[in-house]
């Protein structure tokens, strides 16, 4: 009777299986079963990062078109930072900041850090790329910002996720968008808003996405109407698309998921290769 040995001669060719070999056939060992609305609250985290651009966009096109002063972008901003701060800490009871040991004075420092070293560097922002033409500034900012899109850490672990990778371009893109405002009180106001909305809006994200889920899709839903609403009022064709987008990502998307995910077979058994589970730490000495 044949064996699945190696260390003993037997006489069946070496490719030789027999009708057991088909036994220990399994399927779909490590698929993961997926929940249609489980699938559409997790893509709530693109639907918001995507609305965050679309913010930031209209607003610098706000600015550019004159249509909004940078003193009520930056007083808007302020009010709205200080609400997210205040519910940042609410939303856990302050676990989080006694965790990791940081104090409201220390936020406050680096606050004034930031916003002292920005408003003195803002001329060199606003001069930056002068000699680099109008076109190529937009080209270098919508594949920034497309980057950071992609790169962004939506909670998947993979090895294209990088979130300072995901920040910097985004933060690139609004030091090249600032430079074609009119001024640097302009440039000044619209990095701060870029650090507000690319750095600080996702941490509130990811703090009530874990403490209230119920709160978090009001949160989105409400962000994506008012990018939405933004929109709209510079392009209704711009704005039909980007709706189009938004529903295709958190609806069909999902839908397409869970039905594909019928259509996986995923077969394992003697001719996978062997796995290793033993510390082999021992044999290093």
């Amino acid at each position: 009777r044949w064996q699945k040995v190696l260390y003993e001669r037997q006489p069946f060719p070496d490719n030789y299986v027999d009708q057991r070999f088909l036994e220990e056939l399994r399927k779909n060992v490590h698929a993961r079963r997926y929940r249609y609305w489980a699938v559409v609250f997790q893509s709530g985290a693109v639907v918001q990062q995507l609305c965050s651009v679309c913010v930031f966009v209209v607003t610098w096109w706000y600015m550019d078109a004159g249509m909004l002063s940078p003193q009520g972008l930056f007083g808007a901003a302020l009010v709205s930072s200080l609400l997210g701060y205040v519910l940042f800490d609410a939303v856990d009871g302050g676990a989080g900041r006694r965790e990791s040991g940081r104090t409201r004075w220390a936020d406050l420092k680096s606050t004034l850090v930031f916003a002292a070293f920005t408003y003195g560097f803002s001329p060199v922002l606003k001069t930056l790329t002068e000699s680099i033409s109008t076109d190529t500034i937009y080209a270098m900012s919508a594949l920034m910002l497309l980057g950071h899109l992609i790169f962004f850490d939506y909670g998947a672990n993979a090895a294209i996720v990088s979130s300072t990778l995901s920040l910097n371009m985004a933060i690139f893109a609004s030091v090249c968008l600032a430079s074609r405002l009119p001024r640097s009180l302009h440039a000044f106001v619209m990095v701060t808003f870029a650090m507000q909305i690319f750095a600080l809006w996702p941490m509130l994200q990811k703090k009530l996405k874990a403490q209230t889920p119920q709160c978090y899709v009001g949160v989105t839903v409400l962000f994506a109407l008012a990018a939405l609403a933004g929109l709209a009022t510079v392009s209704s064709v711009g704005a039909v698309l980007f709706a189009s987008l938004l529903l295709a990502i958190s609806c069909l998307c999902p839908y397409c998921l869970i039905r594909l995910q019928l259509l996986k077979d995923n077969i394992h058994g003697p001719w996978d290769e062997a796995e290793i589970k033993e510390d082999l730490s021992r044999f290093l000495m």
